[in-house]
């Protein structure tokens, strides 16, 4: 009797990634302000063939720099211009990163290397962020390979190993700035200065790795600032320095945001992450301990704490924690394969899948309602979750850690599944531009320029990239466009602007009820 044949480890990978990552990845459109703003950005861009000075509205934005515009504009010529094709680089970033933890895992902690590149593409933060135009994913992914390839070259000594962590540090400074590289550097003083490992330290600063990073990362910064001269107020003062210490740009939250964000970052696989981090607490004996944990459980301290005391806070800021957390746990299944979780451990994380899967079902009633309100039909899907979760449990129960696995991955899958099923065209209505667009475009398929009235800036962004439009004019700050154009404005307020366009002829067009909006035709 033949052997079934068994997925090679890559094919597997590559299957969940496209899954957790690229399956219905237009289903709902660009959400937020930032999701349409660097999307423009790196349309505008491509359109101008300009590589350097990031542009919206056809001025400087020089707010970020350019790994993410770079990438979503090599997407944008190979597919054209759209909001799936915004979302590309997030999409191979994410994927990178995970084929990069199944690598360090297969060449220096043999055992349970599926296990945590599986556990990894479905954790929650990182499939929401590489299901997103933003800067944080490609930042996350070279910081964490940067991060790993110094710990490789840490217990290998290999060169190959320091080269790809200069190469990959000086990503991380391309992709959001200076704070990767300054992160990393805290990270690895501090191990180094608890293990007394000051030595390795000195041999990592290896001249030809500074060249490198050098050469990859500092070009683009001379370049913008010859091209920019306020590049570094904008950019260092404002943008890094003043983001992090002062509320400038309103992002306030209590000094504790970062544990809850964090800990929902690693769902499903939260209980199991906090296992692992009190046993590698527990197992610290000095130099004689596992130097792995030691330096992942030193990496996620200084990432959550860092922006804990930063008075600007966004929950994308704390993604680099989320891979260390789930080393950590390979690193606890290797070592701990035959442990019987206890009953505490099951039920947390037999509650916690349930409650993963009945958010899924609850989400477009939240969208649309913003509230739950229960009925008779409302009962089966809670049932269904609590059933699964249920059977989770007995799964985990049944196998112990060696079905780690399947106890996280599984609660994922039908969470992402009936997520895109059911609240895809909820997010789509009530938080995104584009059927907002498609709406204008049916009731005025003449393509007028748009201008708004008392909407929010997400709208603006959002408008500006599916309506293709440099600029989208906003009448309470004067800019009432003087040839014909539509309006979209707030519900209720066609008053606010009439004023502003005395004698021209205002036709009431249709509204859009999940975003309270209005549409209007003015003429010249």
């Amino acid at each position: 009797m033949t052997n079934a044949p068994r997925i090679p480890d890559w094919l597997l990978i590559l299957a969940f990634c496209a899954f957790f990552f690229l399956w219905r990845l237009s289903s709902f459109g660009l959400i937020g302000a930032d999701e349409p703003r660097y999307a423009q950005v790196a349309r505008e861009m491509v359109e101008r063939h300009d590589w350097i000075t990031p542009t919206l509205g056809g001025s400087a934005w020089l707010e970020k720099p350019p790994l993410y515009y770079w990438q979503a504009m090599i997407a944008y010529r190979l597919f054209g211009v759209s909001d799936w094709a915004a979302r590309l680089p997030s999409v191979f970033d994410a994927a990178v990163l995970v084929f990069a933890v199944y690598w360090f895992l297969r060449w220096f902690r043999s055992k349970n290397l599926l296990d945590g590149a599986l556990i990894l593409s479905c954790s929650a933060g990182i499939v929401g962020y590489a299901r997103a135009a933003s800067m944080d994913m490609p930042l996350s992914a070279a910081f964490t390979i940067a991060m790993v390839a110094w710990y490789a070259w840490f217990e290998n000594g290999s060169r190959l190993h320091l080269f790809l962590f200069y190469f990959f540090l000086a990503l991380a400074m391309l992709a959001k700035g200076p704070v990767g590289p300054f992160l990393v550097a805290i990270v690895i003083v501090i191990f180094a200065a608890v293990r007394s490992e000051w030595k390795k330290v000195w041999r990592a600063l290896w001249i030809p790795g500074i060249l490198l990073f050098c050469v990859v990362a500092l070009p683009w910064y001379i370049l913008v600032q010859l091209r920019n001269p306020e590049f570094f107020r904008v950019f260092i003062l404002e943008h890094n320095l003043a983001r992090f210490g002062t509320n400038i740009f309103h992002h306030p939250q209590p000094f504790w945001y970062y544990l809850p964000v964090t800990l929902l970052g690693f769902t499903p696989a939260t209980v199991f992450v906090i296992v692992a981090l009190v046993w590698a607490v527990r197992e610290f004996r000095g130099r004689d301990s596992d130097a792995l944990n030691f330096f992942l459980v030193i990496w996620i301290a200084v990432i959550v704490v860092f922006f804990s005391i930063s008075q600007s806070k966004l929950p994308g800021y704390v993604l680099p924690a989320i891979p260390p957390g789930i080393l950590l746990l390979a690193n606890y299944a290797r070592r701990n394969p035959d442990d019987r979780p206890q009953f505490l451990l099951i039920l947390l994380h037999s509650i916690l899948s349930a409650g993963l899967i009945c958010a899924a079902f609850v989400l477009p009633a939240l969208l649309f309602q913003h509230r739950l309100e229960w009925s008779s039909a409302d009962i089966i899907p809670l049932i269904v979750a609590v059933v699964l979760g249920l059977f989770i449990g007995a799964i985990f129960f049944k196998t112990g850690f060696n079905g780690l696995r399947v106890v996280t991955v599984f609660p994922a899958v039908l969470a992402l599944a009936i997520a895109l099923r059911l609240a895809a065209p909820a997010l789509d209505e009530t938080l995104s531009a584009r059927p907002i667009s498609e709406a204008l475009s049916r009731v005025a398929p003449q393509n007028l320029p748009v201008a708004i009235v008392l909407v929010p800036r997400e709208l603006e962004f959002g408008l500006q990239f599916y309506r293709n439009q440099i600029t989208v004019p906003r009448y309470e700050l004067g800019e009432a466009p003087a040839g014909e154009h539509l309006v979209v404005a707030r519900e209720g307020f066609k008053n606010a602007f009439a004023r502003d366009v005395p004698g021209r002829k205002i036709v009431y067009l249709g509204n859009f009820p999940a975003q309270r909006l209005e549409f209007f035709y003015v003429g010249r």
